[in-house]
């Protein structure tokens, strides 16, 4: 080899051979449905869990206040120290304005967390009245208690609402 070796230019861009497309997976399209599907959804999914939590408890707060919920007795029984209409239709109203303060996104990490800790307190029932909410085997529960337990799942939609509200975001 010598020192004077000619060097060769760098291919310019135009110069380069065109390469055949990558062979794509016979299903590939899933995936890309997948993905315009996610990004179509994306950006509504959080604030529409909102409104739907947001609808939940208004619906259920508005059932109270009219003396039509089936959970009244209940609710009056973890409250003796008020009389039950008292009891029933105050929780009633304050369900209705968290429920309405979500729907309008007003406030939504802090009417989360009331709303949180209510639904944490309801947990009270398996404490204190058992019988009710358990039909005598720990894994099966009465009405009251698939009632109970579904607070499981607004308890966790709340955590997602509360931890990507634009207030939260705003702050980051």
């Amino acid at each position: 080899m010598s020192l004077h070796t000619p060097v060769r230019p760098a291919p310019t861009p135009d110069a380069v051979e065109p390469t055949a497309p990558a062979k794509r997976p016979p299903f590939a399209w899933v995936a890309d449905l997948v993905d315009l599907t996610i990004a179509v959804i994306k950006p509504t999914s959080i604030p529409l869990l909102r409104i739907a939590l947001g609808v939940v408890y208004l619906w259920f707060g508005v059932l109270k206040v009219i003396g039509a919920t089936p959970v009244g007795d209940l609710v009056a029984a973890m409250m003796p120290f008020l009389p039950a209409n008292v009891a029933v239709t105050g929780m009633g109203i304050v369900e209705v304005i968290l429920g309405g303060l979500l729907i309008a996104g007003v406030l939504v990490p802090w009417v989360a967390a009331v709303q949180i800790a209510h639904l944490l307190g309801t947990f009270a029932v398996f404490v204190i009245y058992p019988a009710v909410v358990f039909t005598g085997n720990p894994l099966f529960v009465t009405f009251e208690g698939e009632f109970i337990a579904k607070n499981l799942v607004l308890i966790a939609g709340l955590l997602v609402v509360a931890g990507y509200s634009t207030a939260h975001a705003k702050r980051r």
